[in-house]
């Protein structure tokens, strides 16, 4: 690996330009489209832009298969979401590489990856929000700079170009997305939608930012002046390129209605900053040109900033540090493990009695039921590419007993239709199988929840429902007759949660002894699942959004006011609170001491596993402010750690806290430090009631003054 300091995006402007110099006005208009032709007078191969990276190399034949985003947020580690990123890039330079060998330039095969996706999962609704690091901005933050940097990686170009979007206020619903305006306070954008926007820019330094399909405040997200020139490159100094969302622009005249023709959409766009379409609408660039809708200058500038970005890629190059990377580095043993690490680390134990973990050595029989127990599309989540193996959970834990336990297995009953076998079979067809199952065996593994294809994108032929948001957040279908029944066999049963969002139990939680959230665990889940169940690894996720006990306490699914949504403005208590998560090992955490200067802070606490096995625990520090009536209602997470301990090890665990995590947000959406009084809580939870309740312990606090 290179040791010379990566390309600035200066001297990569420098290099463009004098590129695009030798460009005809034609061919610098056909640049802007994701589809960017060959201009082979000057050595430029063709370029698709459109790539995906969610959680592993998408849409591209094989590749490893992380948990979904959702997941990867739940482990709360920064240090492996750099690691995550970084096998995607070099699983993607792999691929690249082969294809470029090969002459293969199509969709999905190029080394701009439109990930992460840092909307604020505001509302359990949203189909969406499982591609997200979910409802708090700071945590958002943190995963999105980790993981950039990890996808981008530290060598003299970037080894891959990741893409922060959709900028911004988009978070549903789906089915109106594409004429949807969303109507937002200044201090709700500055508060909660624009910081890890801006964290992703700033620290990040994440080389393009996608444009959303819906209008902020009667903008349009990819021509607006306030989004794209006030804020992304005036306030926050953002260098790199800005892509519209795929059809965003033709929205424009299509569905938004603010112009009548492509070529004002085109010129719209162009003229406000958006540098590239995907889509087709800036083929008709040229045309706006001569009807003096843009000019040759912006043509030339949106140019410039695309080609910059293949120049610190290296593309131009011939002293490329990734260009050697085989493709045997892609889809590994190594990247298998660290997957699997990942699904690990991101499931979160809601519910424990002390059935977990399982004894295999005690049981000679389990029954396995329920709609996600052989699925693989709840391994998947979305935006995913091919796995090379898929381990279901049925799988997993046949695997892990072999022939020394017996494994019964019913699907129990479809995720969403009334009948496994159709419309000529009755309601509940397999109920009786699942019930008899049950009956025989000496603990009962439940798996319900939803998949990738029940909540997703609005479009995706797959979503039963078409527009991919729920309707509720109860199980859907069947699920709750089937967990009833089960539960009234009286065996003990363990519930194993695939889900991407908040769902309800309708009050059985209280009958389960143990509840399992495995989001959508990548494709060795069903591995990982087992593993857990059975004490080969722990979990150690934490919530990275608030599961609510019903709908009704949420405001309008379409409002985008943040008072009543998620930990920081909701007033009932939580089902499951955001930063909720159990362990199997005790811990403690004690001796908090707070530093303190001139706004600014400095927490250290001592964490102790107190178990026979080693550990991991994540330490969460939330402020509250006690003076301004600026602050939110109730606090917010602004530091947190996960540590992994041995058994019986303590270890000082300290966490700075900046001048940022102390101001205010006006409604000017301005950040004042109008307090000097604040509250500060270090523990395993938040300090709320409910959180304490189920932990079983509470935060530290300490009061301090500037």
């Amino acid at each position: 690996m290179s040791e010379k300091k990566q390309m600035t995006h200066a001297e990569a402007l420098a290099l463009a330009k004098e590129l695009v110099s030798k460009m005809t006005v034609e061919e610098r208009a056909f640049q802007l489209s994701y589809r960017a032709p060959a201009i082979p007078h000057l050595g430029i191969p063709e370029y698709n832009w459109w790539n995906e990276a969610l959680h592993g190399v998408g849409r591209s034949g094989t590749a490893t298969m992380f948990p979904q985003a959702i997941a990867l947020a739940a482990t709360f580690d920064q240090e492996l979401l750099q690691q995550v990123g970084d096998v995607i890039s070099t699983e993607g330079r792999a691929k690249y590489n082969a294809s470029q060998e090969a002459g293969d330039r199509d969709i999905y095969k190029g080394l701009t990856y439109w990930s992460p996706n840092v909307n604020i999962f505001r509302d359990p609704r949203w189909g969406r929000g499982h591609e997200t690091y979910g409802e708090d901005p700071y945590l958002s933050g943190r995963m999105g700079v980790a993981f950039i940097k990890g996808l981008q990686g530290n060598g003299r170009y970037l080894k891959a170009a990741a893409g922060v979007k959709h900028f911004a206020a988009h978070s549903g619903p789906e089915d109106v997305r594409h004429e949807f305006n969303s109507i937002v306070s200044k201090k709700d954008l500055e508060e909660t939608y624009f910081p890890a926007f801006e964290a992703c820019v700033k620290e990040g330094d994440a080389e393009s930012v996608m444009g959303a399909y819906n209008r902020v405040n009667g903008e349009l997200s990819c021509a607006s002046p306030t989004l794209l020139q006030k804020t992304l490159r005036e306030k926050w100094g953002f260098e790199g390129h800005v892509v519209s969302d795929c059809g965003a622009i033709e929205d424009f005249h299509e569905y938004h209605k603010v112009t009548k023709t492509v070529t004002e959409s085109a010129a719209l766009a162009l003229s406000n900053g958006c540098d590239m379409s995907c889509g087709d609408v800036y083929l008709h660039v040229l045309e706006a040109m001569h009807e003096g809708r843009v000019t040759e200058e912006q043509i030339t500038t949106a140019c410039e900033r695309v080609m910059a970005t293949r120049f610190r890629l290296g593309m131009f190059s011939d002293d490329c540090e990734y260009d050697n990377i085989p493709y045997s580095a892609n889809d590994t043993k190594e990247h298998h493990d660290l997957a699997v690490q990942a699904a690990y680390e991101s499931m979160v134990l809601l519910k424990n009695t002390g059935v977990l973990p399982l004894d295999s050595s005690k049981l000679s029989s389990i029954a396995v039921i329920g709609p996600n127990a052989d699925s693989r599309d709840v391994l998947w989540g979305n935006y995913y590419g091919t796995a090379s193996r898929n381990i279901t959970v049925l799988d997993g834990i046949q695997e892990a007993v072999g022939d020394q336990v017996r494994v019964y297995y019913s699907q129990g009953c479809p995720l969403y239709q009334d009948a496994a076998e159709g419309p000529l079979a009755r309601q509940d067809d397999r109920l009786a199988e699942a019930v008899q199952i049950a009956k025989l065996s000496d603990v009962v593994i439940l798996c319900l929840g939803l998949d990738g294809k029940f909540e997703g994108e609005a479009g995706d032929a797959n979503n039963p429902y078409g527009s991919g948001d729920k309707g509720s957040l109860s199980l859907p279908g069947r699920q709750q007759n089937l967990l009833k029944a089960v539960l009234d066999t009286g065996k003990p049963v363990v519930l194993v949660l695939g889900t991407g969002s908040a769902l309800t139990f309708g009050g059985e939680e209280e009958r389960l002894s143990a509840i399992l959230n495995m989001w959508y665990p990548g494709a060795l889940g069903g591995k990982a699942v087992a593993d857990v169940l059975f004490g080969k690894a722990a979990p150690s996720g934490k919530l990275p959004v608030t599961f609510y006990r019903t709908t009704e306490e949420l405001p309008d699914f379409s409002d985008y006011s943040m008072k009543g949504r998620t930990y920081r403005y909701m007033e009932q208590e939580a089902l499951y609170p955001f930063g909720f998560g159990l362990t199997y090992e005790p811990f403690a955490v004690s001796g908090l001491s707070v530093e303190t200067g001139e706004a600014w802070a400095k927490v250290t606490v001592t964490v102790t596993n107190q178990g026979t096995h080693a550990g991991r625990q994540t330490v969460e520090v939330y402020v509250k402010d006690l003076e301004s009536p600026l602050a939110v209602p109730n606090h917010s997470l602004k530091a947190f750690q996960s540590v992994c301990l041995e058994a019986g090890e303590s270890r000082n665990v300290t966490l700075e806290l900046d001048r940022r995590a102390f101001e205010e947000v006006n409604e000017e959406g301005e950040r004042v430090l109008e307090s000097r009084r604040f509250r500060i809580y270090a523990g395993f939870s938040q300090p709320d009631a409910r959180s304490v309740a189920l932990m079983g312990s509470a935060p530290l606090e300490a009061e301090i003054q500037f």
